[in-house]
């Protein structure tokens, strides 16, 4: 199976044809298990490779090569973390991909993605919050917080050196200087492929203030 926009991504991230594979059957699980628990907005199923896929898989080399431990927050429908385990299964496979979504029934979703393809992944179907730290190398989260609770929740699970990665809209720059007032940190925020009025903010070295 193929179509235009699975070639193109492939093009444009340098995929085997086996990691297409996965992809195509992680579209299929997702549209059949959405209509029961609603993992993504059904006007957004359509455009699953040039919106979801590729939303997700413009983060996985923003990240460090030796990075072994990712941790994404909020899974939900499994973006980024799933497409994250899925490149990583190709081209990081010592990596481990957390995912953490406290919604049991999505949770349940994304165990079963995980069986069904093999991959590298552990589900907490908990709080972030209610976790013991997780000494994670990256922590990626989108849609889930704004910026200043995302760096709390970095703070808790992310190693010294590690750094964390939100996908953030329009208004990524009001939640930036919200943030300033409390924390101090380097950041990049590198425009997003798949939206030009978004932002990829990769941040590091985070302490409160």
């Amino acid at each position: 199976m193929t179509t235009p926009e699975a070639e193109e991504f492939a093009t444009r991230f340098d995929v085997s044809r086996e990691t297409l594979d996965k992809l195509f059957a992680y579209e299929a699980l997702l549209k059949k298990w959405n209509p029961a628990i609603n993992l993504v907005a059904k006007s957004t199923l359509e455009d699953m490779w040039s919106r979801h896929f590729l939303d997700s898989a413009q983060i996985f080399a923003m990240a460090p090569e030796n990075a072994r431990i990712w941790a994404d927050f909020g899974a939900g429908g499994g973006f980024p973390g799933l497409v994250i385990a899925i490149l990583s299964a190709e081209k990081a496979p010592e990596r481990q991909v957390i995912l953490v979504e406290s919604d049991l029934r999505k949770s349940a979703f994304l165990s079963t993605v995980t069986r069904e393809l093999s991959l590298n992944i552990r589900v907490f179907a908990q709080r972030i919050e209610e976790i013991a730290p997780l000494k994670a190398d990256v922590v990626s989260a989108r849609a889930l917080a704004n910026l200043p609770k995302l760096l709390e929740f970095s703070a808790r699970h992310l190693k010294p050196s590690g750094i964390a990665i939100f996908p953030k809209g329009a208004r990524w720059q009001e939640e930036l200087a919200q943030a300033q007032e409390s924390w101090s940190f380097d950041y990049e925020a590198i425009e997003s492929l798949s939206d030009p009025n978004s932002v990829v903010l990769k941040i590091h070295g985070a302490e409160r203030v």
